[in-house]
């Protein structure tokens, strides 16, 4: 059963206070918190078994590499991932993106088409419009409309042979938006185009079956899902990434070096130099298994609910205006009030305990699209109540008066 209460309690940093308030924090679209056994397996890690992994024959070193690659298994398992050496570990989405823009530096060619959607992150768009400099390919945008969805007629006219890459975020980190990436990924692959799915935002919310979506390559940060910075995970079908050169060098991603001639490592090995961030795959793994523990159907089916909740409640205040009202979507409400600026807002709400995002959110286009400066962002997640969001409209209510 999914109880609140007993949830709550798991995550030690909503006990504390802020500005002399109990903290309600709504900022879990920039980062989620941390449940205390998240916590417990990195501490656990230092105190009891820190080594290096893969190169030593002592019992540290091979107790230290089976843990963490006991987390890769994990998340082969949860992304229902084909084989575990499809799974990259990667220091976050952005660090992921840039693997595989790297990579295509000498697959593409001057005049091939790659495609991303208007409501990307600019972890999805600087990366490819650096490609297509490096490249001389060419980079076309899936329009959006006022709604926060994307335009499928507009993308199916922009497919053609010459596409090679599509990339699309599976949920709209500004606006909730969930992608309809299934029939996106289905219409590029028609034209024998690679897909690249950034799902930094959807994995807290939704459980990913790569298999069952057909999807190339997809990226997601551990931060997101209950486990720590710093760490993440680029997943690619074998054969993608065996095309891909490496795009670091040093230990680790060799199989043999000479002063002649280096060749690499198989995968996954190839595309994981240096020491990694060992504790933090293995409490990646650990998330994995916490989030599973709840469920993502109760996940879900509560935060449906307390952003329908929250989005009542927020309309009742006179002149609020959300942006992104897709029929399908994740629990974000971006909002503005008339022309009061988002950071006034923000600014008052934290005097309050109140934690949320105001800005651009690093979706630029999407904010020059509505012709607006930024957002104030309130993000939910499995641990945020109804009562939070009462103190959140109340909160936002006082900021109104005064700034007016």
């Amino acid at each position: 059963m999914f109880n609140i209460n007993n949830i709550r309690k798991d995550f030690p940093i909503l006990n504390r206070k802020v500005n002399g308030k109990p903290l309600v924090y709504l900022d879990n679209a920039a980062t989620s918190q941390k449940p205390q056994i998240v916590i417990d397996s990195i501490v656990d890690y230092y105190s009891n078994y820190n080594a290096n992994i893969h190169r030593g024959v002592h019992s540290l070193s091979q107790e230290a590499t089976d843990v963490y690659e006991l987390a890769r298994k994990k998340i082969q398992e949860h992304f229902n991932i084909k084989e575990s050496r499809e799974v990259i570990f990667t220091s976050g989405t952005t660090h992921s993106i840039n693997i595989v823009a790297n990579g295509y530096t000498k697959i593409l060619e001057k005049g091939d088409e790659i495609i991303v959607s208007a409501m990307e992150h600019h972890s999805n768009i600087v990366p490819w419009q650096m490609l297509c400099n490096r490249t001389g390919a060419i980079l076309k945008v899936i329009p959006m409309n006022l709604e926060g969805e994307l335009i499928l007629s507009e993308y199916e006219k922009l497919l053609s042979a010459k596409t090679k890459l599509v990339f699309v975020n599976h949920v709209s980190n500004a606006l909730g938006t969930i992608n309809p990436i299934e029939e996106i990924t289905k219409k590029a692959h028609e034209f024998n185009a690679v897909v690249l799915i950034d799902g930094a935002q959807a994995c807290s919310h939704i459980k990913v079956d790569v298999q069952k979506l057909d999807i190339d390559f997809y990226v997601t940060s551990a931060h997101k899902m209950c486990g720590p910075t710093g760490t993440g995970m680029l997943y690619g079908k074998e054969e993608l990434l065996n095309l891909l050169p490496p795009y670091q060098g040093g230990g680790e991603m060799i199989k043999e070096v000479t002063f002649e001639k280096t060749t690499y490592a198989d995968l996954p090995h190839k595309f994981e130099a240096g020491t990694p961030n060992i504790s933090g795959g293995i409490a990646f793994g650990v998330a994995i298994d916490y989030l599973n523990t709840i469920g993502f159907t109760e996940i879900l089916k509560y935060e449906n609910e307390l952003v329908a909740y929250a989005t009542q409640r927020l309309l009742e205040i006179e002149g609020l205006k959300i942006y992104g009202t897709s029929r399908s979507k994740t629990s974000v409400i971006s909002f503005n009030i008339g022309s009061i600026h988002p950071y006034d807002i923000g600014t008052i709400v934290d005097k309050l305990g109140i934690a949320v995002r105001t800005g651009h959110h690093c979706t630029q286009p999407i904010m020059e699209f509505y012709k607006i400066p930024g957002t104030v962002r309130a993000s939910f997640s499995f641990y945020n109540t109804k009562e939070e969001v009462d103190v959140l409209v109340s909160a936002i209510k006082k900021a109104k008066m005064m700034l007016q």
